[in-house]
């Protein structure tokens, strides 16, 4: 990942946290009005309310819900958005979280269980997944190594099973999160949180080099 030197925009990362409070204090809001923050919520079937597909993204059930999640879209976000376009840090974010609810669902559904699914986890796992992936250590590495692309895939498998076994507990969408981190790790690969000012300076630099 290289550095990308942008125009201060405001920080993407602390936006979104901002949306997740607002969110959360509206969700009480409709509590005392006698609504529910699971009308938010993203269910099978999915196209009776294809919008619940982001929504769900910014729902969280309780305070001790909403809190882990956004400090850890804080640490792990600050350091990403230095590295991307504010555009492309909010598609990631939401694209990655709408497909991690997506499958939570879809695997529920094909195991016989209804399940709503609420949290910015799945993102955030994304992001991580994005972190390992992505960074230069790993890219250095991956260089000096070379893998049949189906070991890499079985390692990617892995790495994502072993953090989602270690993020376990009850009421918890292990496959949002499984699905998550494998996006990122894929993704973090890809660079596709790369910025074209970057890629252009990264070709111009090569061109230069003797």
């Amino acid at each position: 990942m290289s550095r990308v030197e942008r125009p201060d925009r405001g920080s993407p990362t602390t936006t979104l946290i901002g949306v997740l409070v607002v969110v959360f204090l509206f969700q009480r809001l409709l509590e005392v009005f006698g609504g529910s923050p699971v009308a938010l919520a993203l269910a099978w079937p999915i196209a009776d309310r294809p919008w619940t597909l982001l929504t769900s993204v910014f729902v969280h059930r309780r305070v001790f819900h909403l809190v882990p999640n956004a400090l850890a879209l804080f640490v792990i976000g600050l350091v990403l958005e230095r590295r991307t376009e504010p555009w492309r840090f909010y598609a990631f974010f939401l694209v990655v979280g709408a497909v991690a609810g997506a499958m939570e669902v879809t695997v529920a559904q094909a195991l016989g269980r209804r399940v709503a699914v609420l949290g910015a986890s799945g993102a955030v796992f994304g992001l991580f997944g994005y972190l390992l992936a992505g960074n230069p250590f790993t890219d250095a590495v991956a260089d000096r190594i070379s893998v049949d692309p189906r070991v890499a895939i079985l390692v990617v498998i892995g790495v994502a099973l072993a953090i989602t076994w270690l993020t376990r507990g009850e009421r918890v969408a292990l496959i949002a999160h499984f699905t998550g981190i494998v996006l990122g790790l894929l993704a973090g690969r890809a660079h596709v949180l790369r910025s074209s000012e970057s890629g252009a300076s990264s070709i111009s630099a090569d061109r230069r080099r003797p």
